[in-house]
Formats: C-alpha cells, structure tokens, sequence
C-alpha cells in the first residue's frame, strides 16, 4: 500500500512538472552569455547566440519560437551602436508578435530606451544588473507572455475599433471572408495585419479547415521555397526527410505570407503559378501537386512602388491585389486609443495591475501619435501598470514612457499651436533649450527616413531633400 502511495505521489509530482519556457539570449560578449547562462539555465530552455544573424539562424533550426527575449543592442558588426540590436527587436517581433523581447544593454540613453520601447521592446535593463531584479523582469514577462498564449488558443478574434477608418476595416472583412481570392493586408508594423488575417479566416467558410502563417522575412531564401512547397528526401544537403511544405500542411485551409514584399524574385514565379491553377512542384520531385488554399499577404511595404523598382513581379502584384484591405495607422483611429487602453488594462488585469489616465494623460493619450501603431500602446499600457499599479497616471508621467516628449510630427504640424506653447512655458520655467530641441527633430527624422529606406543612405538623403555627405556627417553626429 504504501509503495503505491509513492507511486501516485511520484506520478502526480511527475503530471505537474511544467515544461520551462524557451528564452534567447544574445550578447556579444561571451563572459555575460557564460555568466548569465550559468543562472538561466536553471529556469529556462535557453537559446544563446552573439550575433543578430546567428539568432535568428538558431531560431530556425529550434523546433519551436522562443517566447522570451533577453538581447543586448550592441551587437557585431557595429557593437558601439544600437543599429543591430533595433534590427533583431524588428526580426523576432516579425517572427513571433507576441514575443516578450527584453532590452539589456549599456547602451541605456534616453533615445535609445524610448525607441526600443516604440518599436516593440517590453522592457529595458541597463548593464549592469542586478541578478535578483533580471529574472523577477522575465517572470513577468513570461506569465504575460502565457496570457497572450491562452488568448490565442481560445482562438476569438475581435478587431477593436469604432472608428470610421475601423468600420471600414470591419466591413471588409465581411465581404471578403467567403471569397476565393486573395487579400493583401497594406498598413504600418504594429496595424494589426495578422489579426486581421486570422479574422478572415475565421469568419469564411474554410474556420473548421487549418490557418497558418509563415514570414517570408524570417526564412532564408534558400529554404523558403522548401518550407513552401515542401522537398523529397535528400532534395538538398541536410534533407533526411521529406516535408510536405505549408501549401499542403493547410490543405483548404487559408496561408497568410507575410512580409511578402521580402519574397525573392524567382520565387514570386512560382507562387503567381499556385494563384493561378493551383499547381506547384516539391524540390526535388518533378510530380505535379494541387493546393487548395486560400492565399493571404501582408506588407508593411509599398508593393506598388517595389513594382516600380524591379523589386517585386507586376503580375503578381496585381493578382496578390484584387482584394485589398489597408490597415490605419492608430494616430488616424481617433478614440479608438482609449478602447485598446481599456482592453489591455482587461485583457492584463491578472498580472499587471490596473490604473486610470487622470485629464492632463488622457489629452496627451489621445494627441500622441503612437509610431509603434497598436503594440506600442499595449505595451505602454503594460509599463504603466507594472510602475503604477491602482494609481492615478498624470502626464509627466505618462510623457516618460513615449518616444519623444512631444513627437516631431506633432511639432511640425502645429507649429503655430501645441508647438508655441510648449516653447513658452520651457521658456517661462528657464527649461528651454533650442539646440536640444533641434537636433532631437533632426535625429528622429533622419533615423525614420533611414527605415524607411531600408537603410539606404543614398534614398534616405533624396527623401530628405539634403545631399549624401550630409547625411553621412548628421549620422555621425547623432549616431543614428
């Protein structure tokens, strides 16, 4: 009797041993991965790597998608600059959108913090840390993290919004979502174009079939069109086994390619050959298959420019394109801020506390205009609980977890208004600092042109309206 007993204890311990959570580290110096993996290991399925690239190359060959991230900004080859630790913050939320990307870094000024934060990053630690406080930030994110997943798997989509711009969006997805044709989703990272996607989905007639995604930013062109189409057994070195590809893995079901302005040029082919009678070939096999899926496509990205830059096929643009749904950036939603800040003080209520906007905050919420579109806000709205739990958040407050005190566009567009009477109560308060306030415009204008582009200086100065040598020298000056 008792040795059952200790069977049923053992087996119950056994049931309710939890899986750890995967977390990437990536740090350029090998003493901090050593260090900090040493501690890490003992909680979490760790993935290290030194290098943007070699990141997001683990990442692929790992079975499944971290859920944590815990990257430094300085990364080879430019460790003394942000650069390529901004790209990976991009990459990963690209890969996975509801990834918990935390920030550790000496590189810990004020617009290197606020931009992390805006492009996606839901925390920033400065190095040195305190050992105690850096897995207290990961628990956090962690539990938040599962919350996202639970959401998900329950698999409701709702699209928050009242706004004109919103109900368009809406009603586009009901006239689309029985249609056999494609749909191109247009709009700003951070728009919801994903969730979007998924409620195309789920509002057609194909809900009860799969829904998949795959980024074509994310996979390097030599394996894109494998994970595609699928390959035979030793297609290529490293092929052990055959892979049915995602066009047969969803079967009727619906495929969302997003990123697709990254798709190479001789893969755009043969994807234009799936849109039009369905058929495609396995690498490796010269036996002809069908898909049946309903093809969607996301970009962040102007196709119609591309076209025009021999970047991406004419003819596929215009078949990707019979049906289009544009995403509004979150400064064109009007008080649909104050919705999505209700629903994330919900959605979070669990594990961050909530807290209420006092009059001055509420004017300042609704006058920024949120460059990260809706992940900003949510993770704005997760910062403000977490330092303010059941309190009441005033505008100084709340300025300190924005970009920029005031944006630039704001600045420029109300030169005459909210500009004059910033200047003059700086200037009442001796807080006014002209060449401050000059050089924060120019460094986000130039930084927002060199994204844009791609970081093509050349583009980036045209777009500008100054020459080459004088971006090269503001750069310097700024290091943007």
């Amino acid at each position: 009797m008792q040795e059952n007993e200790q069977q049923d204890i053992a087996a119950d311990a056994g049931a309710s041993v939890k899986t750890p959570a995967c977390l990437l580290l990536v740090d350029d110096d090998p003493l901090i991965i050593e260090g900090l993996g040493f501690m890490l290991r003992k909680q979490y399925n760790l993935i290290t790597a030194e290098s943007r690239h070699q990141a997001i190359q683990k990442i692929n060959d790992n079975k499944g998608l971290p859920g944590l991230a815990l990257i430094d900004l300085g990364l080879p080859p430019y460790p003394h600059k942000p650069d390529e630790g901004f790209a990976l913050i991009r990459e990963l939320l690209s890969l996975q959108p509801n990834m918990k990307v935390l920030v550790l870094s000496g590189q810990d000024n004020d617009v290197n913090i606020q931009h992390a934060l805006t492009i996606g990053a839901v925390d920033f630690i400065a190095k040195p840390a305190e050992p105690e406080l850096l897995l207290a930030r990961l628990q956090h994110h962690q539990r938040l993290h599962e919350i996202d997943q639970q959401r998900d798997a329950q698999k409701t989509v709702s699209i928050i919004g009242d706004s004109i711009a919103m109900q368009m969006v809406n009603n586009q997805i009901s006239q689309f979502a029985d249609s056999p044709f494609p749909v191109l989703l247009e709009g700003a990272s951070g728009t919801g174009k994903e969730l979007v996607a998924r409620a195309l989905h789920e509002n057609s007639k194909r809900s009860g079939e799969p829904y998949m995604a795959i980024n074509c930013a994310a996979i390097a062109p030599d394996l894109l069109e494998a994970q595609l189409f699928g390959h035979a057994k030793g297609a290529f070195t490293g092929a052990t086994q055959a892979h049915k590809g995602f066009f047969m893995e969803v079967g009727k079901g619906t495929l969302l390619l997003d990123e697709i302005g990254e798709l190479p040029l001789p893969l755009q082919g043969k994807l234009l050959r799936v849109i039009e009678s369905g058929e495609f070939y396995r690498v490796g096999e010269t036996r002809e298959l069908h898909s049946q899926a309903r093809i969607l496509a996301a970009t962040n990205k102007n196709l119609s420019e591309e076209v025009k830059n021999g970047n991406f096929r004419n003819d596929l643009y215009h078949r990707l394109s019979i049906l289009n749904i544009q995403l509004p950036s979150l400064s064109l939603r009007g008080d649909d801020v104050f919705l999505l800040l209700n629903t994330f003080i919900e959605m979070y209520a669990d594990t961050v506390s909530p807290f209420v906007l006092d009059e001055s905050a509420r004017e300042l919420w609704q006058q920024y205009d949120y460059p990260g579109n809706v992940r900003e806000l949510r993770n704005i709205v997760i910062r403000l609980g977490t330092k303010y739990p059941g309190q009441s958040v005033n505008k100084a407050q709340l300025m300190d977890e924005l970009e920029t005190q005031l944006s630039a566009t704001k600045l420029v567009e109300n030169a005459t208004s909210v500009s004059d009477e910033m200047i003059m109560q700086k200037i009442r308060a001796d807080e006014f600092d002209l060449d401050k306030l000059i050089d924060e415009i120019e460094s986000r204008c130039i930084r927002i042109a060199l994204e844009m582009h791609d970081n093509n200086v050349s583009k980036a100065a045209s777009a500008l309206k100054i020459n080459r040598t004088t971006l090269y020298s503001r750069v310097q000056k700024h290091g943007t």
